[in-house]
């Protein structure tokens, strides 16, 4: 069995940061591996080590300056990585899923994989939509916000237990071929080894361009447009009292009876 997995390096950001037009200043930016998608690594790499995949794939959408980022999946196991980029893509702000769909279709395509597992969402613009959309788009059976999949396959089929709204879960099986999007919680993801970071450096990272994936420049184009960023205002009053915890424990008191919380 080969396994795809969708990655993305995403923006972190100071605790305290100023706006610059329609981006954070980039000296209070980081960058991290999306914290939804190291868990889809981590699935994949532990199905791996059960005997159940030969092969850990994982691809990205990004430029060169994320490598390094992405290919801490490498170090934790993922046998190689694709990375697409292309000159049209430079200028693009939002990058939309419709876009991203007919990319990683494409890649799929090419590696032909029988498990596709992708992040529930991206910690940046939070789409939430691209697993899910993927699967449509390749013909894959699916399943989403999956917190347990079974190590175990029973021929094609993958067991899986997903959330539902309201707290419910579902147990369900699920025919490969098949995309899951996986949910935060679903493993405890590893650290990467400093064995593990020498070995992601020799291991392979095929760069692809639109061309290359038969995928035409107009794929890129969007109908969304990122035309302002700002911090909300906050909408709750906090006091902050001062003194000994007789004389703030009154304070409190008394606040409370006058919310009408306490009689």
């Amino acid at each position: 069995m080969k396994i795809l997995v969708t990655v993305k390096e995403v923006a972190t950001v100071e605790d305290e940061f100023e706006i610059d037009g329609t981006e954070i200043a980039d000296q209070y930016l980081g960058a991290d591996l999306n914290e939804w998608d190291d868990y889809a690594v981590e699935e994949a790499v532990q199905l791996q080590e059960a005997g159940v995949a030969d092969e850990v794939v994982t691809v990205t959408i990004g430029p060169e300056d994320c490598e390094q980022t992405i290919r801490q999946a490498l170090a934790k196991g993922a046998d190689r990585a694709v990375r697409v980029w292309d000159d049209s893509l430079e200028g693009v702000d939002l990058l939309d899923v419709n876009a991203k769909t007919e990319i990683l279709s494409a890649v799929v395509e090419e590696e032909d994989p029988d498990l596709v597992l992708t992040g529930v969402q991206a910690g940046d613009d939070s789409f939430g939509a691209t697993g899910v959309a993927l699967a449509e788009e390749i013909g894959y059976q699916w399943g989403a916000v999956v917190n347990h999949l079974e190590h175990e396959f029973d021929g094609d089929t993958a067991s899986v237990r997903r959330e539902l709204e309201g707290g419910v879960e579902e147990l369900t099986d699920i025919e490969l071929p098949a995309a899951l999007t996986i949910q935060t919680g679903i493993n405890e993801p590893r650290y990467a080894s400093l064995r593990g970071i020498r070995q992601a450096q020799r291991k392979e990272l095929d760069v692809k361009s639109l061309a290359d994936l038969g995928v035409d420049e107009s794929a890129v184009d969007s109908d969304l447009e990122l035309t302002d960023m700002y911090e909300p205002e906050s909408e709750s009053d906090v006091t902050v009292w001062e003194g000994s915890a007789d004389e703030t424990a009154a304070e409190l008191g008394e606040l409370l009876r006058d919310k009408g919380v306490a009689q």
